[in-house]
């Protein structure tokens, strides 16, 4: 049905019908910010050469969606982010002198994607959380590197 409505909305242009349906998912999972995200799953990665590896807790409302494929992979994509652009925090609030304007690097889910640059990783997870119909939320990481 909402494929339809979009259609009719856009006057038959589907670009514009797949636009108004991604604007009505991220409006949907604004909706669901403040659901408790209980259940979730810690996924890792380890670097070629086994030098840099990372481990990061993703959380979610209900393990049903926690053992979902589109899931799983997303933890494992930030976990791999997190290896490759050693980030120092989850969300910009996280950080104690949140006034500097360098922190957007810094902070992982304003960095831009190491999979496809063009976007943030708060818009990946965003996709990934209007998909499964559920809040998604990242909790912590570290990042391991020997030698630092």
């Amino acid at each position: 049905m909402d494929c339809k409505s979009a259609l009719i909305e856009a006057n038959g242009d589907i670009e514009k019908a797949k636009a108004i349906l991604h604007e009505k998912g991220l409006a949907s999972v604004a909706k669901k910010s403040s659901r408790a995200t209980e259940e979730g799953i810690v996924a890792s990665y380890i670097h070629a050469g086994g030098r840099i590896g990372s481990i990061v807790e993703v959380n979610c409302e209900t393990d049903f969606v926690a053992r979902t494929d589109d899931f799983k992979n997303l933890a494992h994509d930030l976990a791999m982010q997190v290896a490759a652009m050693s980030p120092q925090f989850v969300y910009l609030d996280d950080d104690s002198d949140s006034g500097e304007g360098d922190n957007e690097d810094l902070c992982l889910v304003e960095q831009n994607f190491i999979k496809d640059q063009s976007i943030k990783v708060k818009d990946v997870v965003s996709e990934v959380a209007a998909r499964v119909g559920e809040n998604i939320r990242i909790k912590r990481f570290s990042r391991f590197s020997i030698g630092e």
